[in-house]
């Protein structure tokens, strides 16, 4: 037979931990301290950032264990808002995974990968422009992701085993570069002087302004500092998303009710503290001017000059590029897992729904891969972050809803894992995440309208596929 009709548990627990891990830490925590620290300018609004993400990731991902526990399949988070609601609900989840959330992620890690390959070689930047295609310029930097993208998907669609083998080597690889830049940071170039000065009035916020060429702080009081905390939360919010990607891949981890929710908690835990720990090397070594100003974001290359010196950057910026490579395997392994899910339900393409020789959905992932490059070209990597994390938060939202939902819906069914904290901390998670959803709603519109026009148009077509699947 040409092709396999189910998914085989080949994946363990380090395997699934590989997978949360190492989809959360791709590009993000080397860049994203840069806008953060523009928004907000004190080292005390920049840490409990960072601190409130780990605390809302960590929260939402031990609650996500009794989902996991109790829907051991296939699709991960698309099951879980259908079972608990409707499949409508699972349906505009999945349709914004593929427009914008997982293939949005791809194209933005895309990006970030050819950035730091343009450190190493400034041919392959987004300055060089190849030639023009219609309404935009195509730059090196986007024919680098793209070839990034469609080199991975096609990995991918070998099997699972092979996929595995990136996942694993390539995240250990970025997790003990990670901990050598913040150890040797510690060690090598913290200064005093630079860290009493960033925490001397570690409360009192400031936003980076530039005006006429030239950039000061100004400083922001009382409500003012909502909009722009909220928007210093974009960041840190997007580099600890896709921990949930583990949930897609359920129908190929061994006991899948145990070690999905276990996997969840250590592979959270392990980024959060790599986060907090790297943003506080980063204050320790640079000043907050220094940090605000790192070229094109670059915070982590900012900190190794300091640390190692020009020789050491380069170094730096390889794995750098290990990171984000490991991440896109991640995100790329994981996503096309929730498009073979519907068409199952009838409601994707009906070749989505179907397995390879080497037991995987490789049509899924070439239609995911078309889309993901087409991103890559719009250019908008910091406005698909926002459609991103507008997007994220509201289905974290309804999916720990669904938690509350399915206990009195479905009592009976079996919960071999209870979240725990409940039903303080998944309430907790969902007042913090309106408001985050809330303040960037309406402080930064123009960035997140569509974001929920995406979804809603995920309505009439949800009620397109059903009208066909009822023709068959």
């Amino acid at each position: 037979m040409s092709e396999q009709t189910s998914f085989k548990p080949t994946l363990g627990l380090l395997d699934a931990t590989m997978i949360v891990a190492g989809s959360m830490i791709g590009s993000g925590i080397l860049f994203v301290t840069t806008e953060m620290t523009t928004y907000v300018g004190s080292s005390g609004w920049l840490i409990l950032a960072w601190v409130l993400t780990g605390f809302l990731t960590l929260t939402a991902a031990i609650s996500y264990g009794e989902l996991s526990s109790m829907f051991p399949k296939a699709g991960g988070q698309y099951v879980y808002l259908r079972e608990a609601f409707n499949p409508l609900t699972g349906f505009l989840y999945g349709w914004s995974l593929f427009a914008v959330i997982q293939t949005g992620t791809i194209a933005a890690v895309g990006v970030a990968f050819s950035k730091f390959a343009a450190y190493i070689f400034p041919s392959l930047g987004p300055d060089n422009i190849l030639f023009k295609l219609g309404f935009t310029e195509v730059s090196a930097a986007e024919v680098v992701s793209i070839i990034l993208v469609i080199f991975l998907t096609y990995i991918n669609t070998k099997g699972v085993e092979l996929g595995k083998i990136v996942q694993t080597s390539f995240t250990l690889t970025k997790l003990i570069s990670l901990l050598g830049l913040i150890l040797f940071g510690f060690l090598l170039a913290a200064d005093a002087d630079i860290w009493n000065g960033n925490w001397a009035d570690a409360w009192m916020a400031k936003k980076w302004v530039v005006e006429n060429g030239e950039g000061f702080w100004e400083k922001v009081t009382g409500i003012a500092i909502v909009p722009l905390f909220a928007s210093a939360l974009v960041g840190s919010i997007f580099s600890s998303d896709a921990w949930n990607n583990v949930t897609f891949i359920a129908g190929e981890i061994k006991r899948p009710e145990k070690n999905i929710g276990l996997s969840l908690f250590f592979g959270t835990l392990i980024v959060t503290i790599i986060y907090v720990s790297a943003n506080l090397m980063y204050l320790s070594v640079l000043d907050l001017n220094e940090i605000a100003t790192a070229k094109d974001g670059r915070v982590a290359l900012a900190a190794s000059l300091k640390i190692f010196g020009s020789a050491g950057t380069i170094v730096i910026a390889v794995m750098i590029m290990i990171s984000t490579f490991g991440c896109n395997n991640g995100l790329i392994l994981s996503g096309a897992r929730v498009y073979y899910t519907m068409a199952k339900d009838g409601l994707f393409f009906k070749k989505t729904g179907t397995l390879n020789k080497n037991g995987v959905p490789e049509f899924a992932l070439w239609i995911q891969c078309v889309w993901t490059c087409l991103l890559v070209l719009s250019g908008a990597y910091y406005e698909l972050l926002t459609y991103v994390v507008f997007v994220v938060l509201i289905f974290y939202v309804l999916t720990l809803l669904g938690i509350f939902r399915l206990r009195s819906k479905r009592p009976d069914l079996p919960r071999p894992y209870k979240a725990w904290g409940y039903p303080v901390l998944p309430i907790l998670y969902i007042i913090l995440a309106l408001s985050i959803c809330v303040a960037l709603f309406l402080y930064k519109r123009d960035e997140t309208w569509p974001g929920a026009l995406i979804v809603l148009l995920g309505i009439p077509l949800y009620y397109i596929a059903v009208a066909g699947r009822n023709k068959k």
